[in-house]
């Protein structure tokens, strides 16, 4: 009779600790039951869910979580910003890459709060055709953007940017000679009715491939 107790009470403690692995495993990295038993688990770039085809880029793109948790943008495997690297600020966050080579160009933060706008204006009409262009909100995305910010994120694809408002998250990829609107972008309005984080919403988190420029 105790070894069968003994015996259930393992079971019922291996289901639980099954199912806490499986709710937590995407946000806490928690070893998965295959790696417990030691399967080799695959790794894909970025820690996302799938492998890319070949000529294509991974990506994930992570916002702030209010104005505490800073966002991360990794691209082909390589994290390349972060509140560790140090080079993340409030407003927006964003990376130009080479969308032949991969190569990184160029980081940079823009307080959309109490920043000077121009700063940005001036970064987005420098970047160059085939360059993509990743963005991560963080805080406050849109107190100082004005028509001439929203338009050249239209141009580089944003479908959202238009309605981009006081305190909402947002992630997206796009690129300059973009000839149509980007497949890579999310969106989610600051209400305090629906908001996570009170005067916040919840963070986003968006991954994927994005095609190499081959011309």
């Amino acid at each position: 009779a105790g070894v069968i107790r003994y015996a259930a009470l393992f079971m019922t403690l291996l289901g639980m600790w099954f199912i806490v692995q499986m709710y937590f495993d995407h946000r806490w990295k928690v070893v998965s039951l295959r790696s417990w038993l030691g399967e080799q688990v695959p790794r894909h770039k970025c820690g996302n869910r799938k492998s890319c085809p070949q000529n294509y880029f991974a990506f994930k793109i992570i916002s702030g979580a209010a104005n505490v948790v800073g966002p991360s943008i990794c691209f082909d495997d390589k994290v390349i910003m972060s509140s560790v690297k140090n080079n993340i600020g409030r407003g927006l966050n964003i990376a130009l890459v080479n969308g032949s080579s991969g190569k990184l160009l160029k980081t940079d933060t823009f307080d959309m709060y109490s920043g000077n706008i121009n700063k940005l204006e001036a970064f987005l009409q420098e970047i160059k055709h085939g360059t993509i262009v990743l963005t991560a909100s963080y805080d406050d995305p849109a107190t100082r953007m004005n028509n001439k910010i929203r338009a050249h994120f239209e141009a580089l694809g944003s479908s959202h940017v238009k309605k981009l408002g006081f305190r909402d998250n947002w992630v997206f990829l796009g690129a300059k000679g973009l000839k149509t609107k980007s497949a890579f972008e999310q969106y989610i309005k600051n209400d305090r009715k629906t908001n996570k984080y009170e005067g916040w919403p919840e963070m986003l988190e968006m991954e994927g491939c994005v095609p190499r420029k081959m011309d």
